[in-house]
């Protein structure tokens, strides 16, 4: 979908109550239960529902994935075999969800924290991160705003990054990506990027320490180079004023979502993306 710029579960019958908590997330699954206690649980489905039946299924679907994904580093190191693994699942996932319903924008309105990407412009962040000492990637958000829409919205896609040393760890500085969506058909989205945002710059205490040292008064000169760090804002437009031309944007196919899960396919090999729901931000 161009550059990208927890979620709790119900209790199913088949998982225990131990969890497990993934990286870089919040998000909670639940672990499956020795074989002699799961048996006795499959034969308590006979008593179940048929509406319980599919939601223990769907459960089951959304655990496989999660668990496919849970050592690949958010998608950067990932083998054939894993990567095979994670497609059969999301396929699962997917064909679970009715095609023919229309994405809810109220469900859908949020802060959705990146999980698993095969997109190659977020991996190349990733990989920067883990080679370059001076670079790193924190948490990578999408933050949709269209309660109470059903034609479309806005959506912001936040990248936390830092400098070591220079910038507070993983959360330094923000890159903020927002977009314009409308809804083309009943789960696919058109974007259109309308800005590149740099914003939320927080310097280290050794840096700090450097401009006002601690022991020593802090002049007005000092407070106000530190107060010009903290709302520094650098902001480029990348949408197109032309008339009768649509800006800079891609189809985003969403082929899953419930109140704790998101999956979505950037159109045109763009790549898929795995999101659980998060607190909110900005």
């Amino acid at each position: 979908m161009g550059l990208l710029l927890p979620f709790p579960t119900t209790t199913t019958i088949f998982r225990s109550p131990l969890t497990t908590h993934f990286p870089s997330s919040s998000s909670t699954v639940f672990l499956p239960l020795s074989h002699s206690r799961t048996c006795f649980r499959c034969s308590a489905t006979t008593l179940a529902t048929p509406q319980q039946r599919n939601e223990v299924e769907l459960e089951n679907k959304k655990y496989d994935l999660l668990k496919a994904i849970q050592d690949t580093q958010r998608g950067l190191v990932t083998t054939p075999n894993q990567r095979s693994e994670i497609e059969e699942s999301l396929v699962d996932l997917e064909s679970y969800a009715a095609g023919d319903e229309a994405i809810d924008l109220g469900i859908l309105d949020g802060t959705w924290r990146l999980q698993y990407t095969s997109a190659s412009d977020v991996l190349v962040l990733l990989d920067s991160s883990s080679k370059l000492p001076f670079f790193q990637v924190g948490q990578i958000f999408q933050k949709f705003e269209c309660k109470g829409q059903d034609d479309g919205g806005y959506v912001r896609n936040v990248v936390r990054w830092s400098i070591p040393s220079l910038l507070e760890e993983n959360e330094g500085a923000t890159l903020l990506v927002s977009a314009k969506f409308s809804v083309v058909s009943r789960r696919n989205i058109y974007l259109e990027f309308e800005e590149i945002a740099l914003q939320n710059i927080i310097i280290s205490e050794e840096l700090q320490a450097l401009i006002a040292p601690a022991l020593l008064p802090r002049s007005f000169f000092n407070l106000q180079i530190l107060q010009a760090i903290r709302t520094f804002k650098a902001q480029i437009p990348v949408n197109n004023t032309s008339p009768g031309r649509r800006s800079v944007g891609g189809l985003y196919y969403l082929s899953y979502l419930d109140r704790n899960m998101l999956v979505g396919r950037a159109v045109g090999g763009g790549g898929v993306f795995v999101f659980s729901r998060a607190q909110n931000i900005l």
